[in-house]
């Protein structure tokens, strides 16, 4: 396995790392007052290239390997984990699309989330139901030409989306995981209200959730074959998955850059705080964690590009990455000492947007459960 990056991936992640300094770190605290990310600031990542970069170029993409959508993915964090979230829906989204819209359908909308020109949103999971995604209420019955949608999705960008991928019962199995189906919802048609939720962290990406009462879809916005949806999304969410780690490692490690700064300068007992092990000590235990944390994300992306299976790995980095991170970035806090408790500082905020993403996309319980299924089968496994 070669660990060096190619000299067009190195092109990408310093591109990344280069908007991420100078347009997404001064603005990111600014961003979550809003409640928002600029619709221009969209528009100028896709422009570089720097959503869903691994889409093929006939569909608006660079053609580019999984490994290079994740390295755009953890520069990105750096500078804003929120605007990083925007990438990996980008990809996730644009993926599930591209390999299962009608040619037509998806020639519509991938440019579109590639450009920045919109967002497409994700609709898995349900408010009544939350983890237990393969049960659920929203209901699409198929009338002429149309499917007709009745029901409620949880998404993010739950204001700014132009459209959400929804997953809904089609037929009459109560079994769960059977006779689900996948659709393209855009939502300004008629029938969708949207509801704004009020979040600890992860404010700029504005979840929320979108009802839909008796919403007529056309028939050729229906997602590959009827009741095959819920199998599409999680082979979605394998590469995804990898992607949330390194925004996470992204975010975390811009925290403990920021954090060997500050010790290095503060002065206390007429000595900087770094000449103390208790002060540098648990900042080379985070480099460390960090270190591994994200070579198990590009792992997971390596396998991805090979065709070689990746489940596990990818529940992984879905669960250890974010809670790492989240554990790091603590430390970093309590070693920024007042400061790091002081909403001056973006530690805090880092703290509780990072904290969102051990729930969403799949908690940490879900995450050890797909791990433990893959080594056991569903008959020994919990």
């Amino acid at each position: 396995m070669d660990f060096a990056l190619s000299a067009e991936q190195q092109e990408y992640r310093d591109g990344a790392r280069a908007i991420a300094v100078t347009r997404l770190l001064p603005e990111y605290r600014g961003r979550e007052r809003a409640g928002r990310i600029e619709p221009e600031l969209r528009r100028e990542l896709g422009a570089l290239g720097l959503i869903a970069p691994e889409i093929p170029e006939a569909l608006g993409g660079r053609g580019m390997d999984r490994v290079t959508s994740g390295a755009v993915t953890e520069e990105i964090g750096r500078g804003d984990i929120n605007v990083a979230y925007l990438q990996v829906v980008g990809s996730l989204v644009a993926q599930i699309l591209a390999g299962n819209a009608t040619p037509d359908l998806a020639r519509e909308w991938v440019p579109r989330i590639c450009s920045g020109e919109e967002i497409v949103g994700i609709g898995l999971t349900e408010p009544h139901a939350g983890s237990d995604a393969g049960m659920p209420r929203l209901t699409a019955k198929r009338d002429g030409d149309d499917w007709v949608l009745d029901g409620v999705k949880s998404l993010s960008f739950g204001r700014d989306a132009a459209a959400v991928v929804v997953f809904a019962r089609t037929g009459p199995s109560e079994a769960r995981g059977k006779d689900i189906s996948a659709f393209l919802v855009p939502l300004d048609l008629p029938g969708v209200t949207r509801e704004p939720f009020s979040d600890m962290g992860t404010t700029a990406v504005g979840r929320g959730a979108a009802h839909f009462d008796g919403v007529r879809v056309p028939a050729g916005h229906l997602l590959g074959e009827a009741g095959s949806g819920f199998t599409q999304v999680m082979q979605g969410f394998d590469f995804s998955r990898a992607l949330i780690g390194l925004q996470c490692v992204g975010c975390a490690q811009q925290t403990v850059d920021e954090t060997w700064e500050h010790v290095s300068t503060r002065q206390a007992f007429d000595r900087p705080l770094s000449t103390n092990q208790g002060v540098a000590f648990p900042l080379a235990e985070a480099e460390t964690l960090l270190t591994a944390a994200r070579l198990l994300c590009y792992h997971t992306l390596w396998l991805k590009d090979a065709g070689l299976p990746h489940t596990s790995q990818a529940a992984m980095s879905k669960w250890w990455a974010p809670k790492t991170a989240y554990d790091v970035i603590t430390q970093c806090l309590l070693l920024h000492g007042q400061y790091g408790y002081r909403t001056e500082l973006p530690v805090q905020q880092r703290l509780r947007d990072v904290l969102g993403l051990q729930i969403g996309d799949g908690t940490a319980q879900i995450m050890k459960l797909v791990i433990a299924r893959q080594r056991l089968g569903r008959e020994l496994a919990p």
